[in-house]
């Protein structure tokens, strides 16, 4: 299942919709020339009655929403994801880095845990298929029981192995997905923020609406926000699980009784948190740039994350209780 195939799919799909914008430009015209009426009839008519100069300058501000909406995928969109943009890239460049670090360092460890069961005379036979057919030719026609006991420890070993890889791999998909699902709900509020700018622009006209420009900016950029974010939480766990296998790698070389489970159960709690963690991206991205009007959202977001949270550590707990009952039993 390859994810970065869908985050780009997402990207496509924001392209395609942008020029949906145009069909909202021509009622957003006639909403805006209606207010720029209004808005400079009310201020003319004021100054005159009080005999006061007319004040041309504030009587620009509709005709600059005007320019706005004409060219709006242009001036608005484009200018905001054009100063944007550097952001994502940069983000998902240091993500790329410590993702790549953190495979090579994941590989390091599987073979040097492959040689160290290897050397040991107990377990090399588990992992090694010469060394395991040689010890099945040392034994003989009567040896019976202990040829069964060897097919019983092996097919223990390679059950207990599929399980934990298992386990992995399921949680590291719904770590996948969890990163998946905040790209999709972010890409579906873009292109909601950018189909319907151009009304937001011409209501801000009006005498008493003049914030709704404010909040679709400060909205828009929040959750543009949240894909740099998203990135840099990966790659803040990245670097962990790098520091981790870095110090895994280290105690296998050092230390004889380390032990390879203890290491596995401390991994696959780090991705219960990294669950749980990326659905706090939008609440960290209305800290950056505050967007009101998005409490509920985040409310929902963090009663999602607390439900996903019991159920994955739930899971984590009963395979990490699980091993820890082999090694105890050891």
């Amino acid at each position: 299942m390859d994810f970065d195939q869908f985050h780009e799919t997402l990207r496509t799909l924001y392209d395609q919709m942008m020029p949906l914008c145009s069909n909202m430009i021509g009622v957003a015209k006639g909403i805006a020339g209606l207010g720029a009426l209004f808005y400079v009839a009310y201020r003319v008519w004021q100054s005159l009655s009080r005999a006061e100069p007319i004040d041309v300058y504030p009587l620009l501000r509709p005709f600059a929403i005007g320019l706005c909406i004409m060219f709006f995928p242009t001036i608005v969109l484009g200018t905001i994801n054009s100063i944007m943009s550097p952001v994502v890239q940069g983000t998902h460049g240091m993500l790329q880095s410590e993702t790549f670090d953190m495979n090579k360092y994941a590989q390091q460890k599987d073979q040097l845990e492959y040689e160290i069961m290897r050397k040991n005379p107990e377990t090399a036979y588990l992992v090694d298929n010469e060394i395991w057919d040689a010890k099945l030719d040392e034994l003989g026609i009567t040896d019976v029981g202990t040829k069964v006991g060897l097919y019983i420890e092996k097919g223990l070993y390679e059950t207990k192995k599929w399980i934990r890889e298992a386990f992995r791999e399921l949680l590291e998909i719904l770590f996948k997905a969890a990163a998946l699902v905040i790209d999709v709900i972010r890409t579906f509020f873009l292109i909601v923020l950018a189909i319907l700018g151009p009304i937001a622009f011409a209501i801000s006209v009006w005498d008493g609406f003049q914030s709704t420009l404010t909040q679709w900016i400060t909205r828009y950029i929040s959750v543009y926000l949240w894909l740099p974010v998203s990135d840099l939480f990966s790659t803040i766990l990245a670097r962990l699980q790098s520091l981790m296998l870095q110090a895994d790698i280290v105690r296998m070389q050092t230390d004889p009784n380390f032990s390879i489970d203890s290491s596995d159960v401390i991994y696959i709690l780090f991705l219960v948190i990294g669950i749980v963690g990326f659905f706090t991206i939008p609440t960290v991205a209305g800290w950056i740039i505050s967007a009101g009007g998005m409490g509920n959202f985040g409310k929902n977001v963090n009663q999602t994350a607390t439900k996903a949270s019991a159920m994955a550590g739930g899971a984590a707990g009963a395979a990490a209780g699980n091993i820890m009952g082999r090694l105890k039993g050891k």
